[in-house]
């Protein structure tokens, strides 16, 4: 087994990591170590919560020597604030021994301050596209001493809108540098971006996008609303005493607020909210009382998808599908880390059902069913959203067996019912119908796959 003493570090890298307690590189760790070395340019395709930052950071550090700059040699762009936090503490952590100066800019903070810091002089700096651009062209960032370019969490930048950024940004930058890129996926966009700026990077690849992380067990009920659906979460929560640290994703920001009053009321200050109108030191603040355990949860939308390194998570809520395919393998992600297991739980209403048919189709596999807990109040009430959403249409014919395809088999016994703990609060027994047509519908979606 390979450790971190094969890479015949400098001792102060060494003891910086020595003192963190890390002894062996996660896969893309290893596989990258030596193309950064090289200094050829690197694609990196590997999912969230594989040890990204390191892999980049271990081979610049091991190559880092004094010089008399104080324009940064070293650029990492990121999408969100908050990694922009979370990078800055990786590089003060691996170089607590070392002379090198980090800093992370990022927008919703006051810009002078930034200017401020940027003309005191930096090595490695960490930033938002939009960020970055805004003190570039103002001058006060300057490239010319510009060694090494770090784009991470590629696909997620271009998603998030900042393509005009990112372009610019290249732009304003030498052609003599190194590029080290890495995405989670490789969309159209990246192979866009990647033809018309870099030179034909040399692609480490740890696992092909789509591919979930073996450690996740995944499970969904299929529930009729979304008001239905925080009733289940209310009752997981209330019974499941395995649910201890949980991040539930919704997909807008009005919705987080609509699911954390209302799970506030039976939860009262056990979880937090963050989301893009919430202030820079109001998410930080409820990240890390998440971290320490002062909250038992975060609802959130996909800015807590990607990239960000919080420990322990038991359980991720899909109180909404996801817009994106590959978007689901990011928010399962972020359980089942550090070889731990996790589960991800997703609440899918009948308008969503295309959503689910392509994420088992990304995946290559369905994820299991399990029935409609008994004893939860099935709410009429449909919100906004909800309204202008057509159901499937549906038959209440259950299909014959030989039309489900090779890909399906008869669930075990212990998948066909789940044990939520005691007897709930609610006293409406009603369950949710299923619907066999959409069943049909996947049974014919994998048939057809597998032809």
């Amino acid at each position: 087994m390979k450790t971190f003493q094969d890479f015949d570090l400098p001792k102060s890298l060494q003891k910086a990591l020595d003192q963190l307690g890390f002894v062996a590189p996660t896969p893309i760790q290893a596989k990258s170590f030596s193309v950064i070395l090289s200094g050829r340019d690197m694609m990196g395709i590997a999912q969230t919560g594989t040890g990204k930052t390191f892999a980049y950071l271990l081979p610049i550090l091991k190559q880092w020597k004094f010089q008399k700059t104080d324009s940064p040699r070293v650029v990492i762009l990121v999408p969100t604030r908050e990694l922009v936090v979370q990078v800055v503490e990786e590089v003060e952590k691996l170089t607590e021994f070392m002379s090198v100066r980090a800093l992370g800019i990022y927008g919703g903070v006051n810009i002078n301050t930034q200017r401020k810091n940027l003309a005191e002089g930096v090595d490695i700096l960490v930033g938002t596209p939009g960020r970055m651009m805004d003190l570039a062209l103002d001058g006060v960032l300057r490239f010319d001493v510009l060694q090494k370019l770090i784009i991470d969490e590629f696909d997620e930048i271009l998603n998030l809108g900042f393509r005009v950024q990112l372009t610019s940004i290249l732009s304003m930058m030498s052609a003599k540098r190194q590029n080290i890129l890495f995405s989670a996926t490789m969309t159209e966009d990246v192979d866009a971006i990647l033809d018309e700026f870099f030179d034909f990077p040399e692609e480490v690849s740890l696992a092909p996008s789509g591919t979930p992380l073996e450690q996740i067990t995944q499970k969904l009920y299929h529930v009729p609303n979304f008001l239905t659906k925080v009733n289940v979460i209310k009752h997981l929560l209330a019974t499941d005493e395995t649910t201890e640290r949980v991040l539930i994703f919704v997909n807008n920001k009005k919705l987080v607020d609509v699911a954390h009053e209302l799970i506030n009321e039976d939860f009262p200050d056990q979880f937090g909210v963050i989301h893009s109108n919430k202030t820079q030191n109001y998410r930080l603040q409820s990240m890390a009382s998440f971290q320490s355990g002062e909250l038992r949860g975060l609802i959130t939308t996909d800015v807590m998808a990607r990239g960000l390194d919080i420990s322990d998570i038991t359980h991720v809520f899909n109180l909404q599908f996801s817009e994106v395919p590959e978007q689901y393998i990011h928010r399962i992600g972020r359980t089942g880390r550090a070889d731990k297991d996790g589960i991800a739980i997703s609440f899918v209403a009948p308008y969503e059902e295309d959503k689910l048919l392509a994420v088992e189709e990304l995946m290559n596999q369905e994820i299991d069913v399990f029935e409609f807990p008994e004893d939860i109040i099935i709410e009429e009430k449909k919100l906004e959203f909800e309204k202008d959403k057509r159901k499937l249409k549906g038959t209440s014919k259950k299909p014959a067996v030989d039309e489900r395809g090779a890909a399906f088999h008869e669930k075990k016994e212990k998948n066909k019912k789940v044990n939520l703990g005691g007897p709930s609060k609610t006293k409406t027994k009603k369950t949710a119908p299923r619907n066999r047509a959409v069943e049909a519908k996947r049974a014919a979606k994998f048939k057809k796959k597998k032809k």
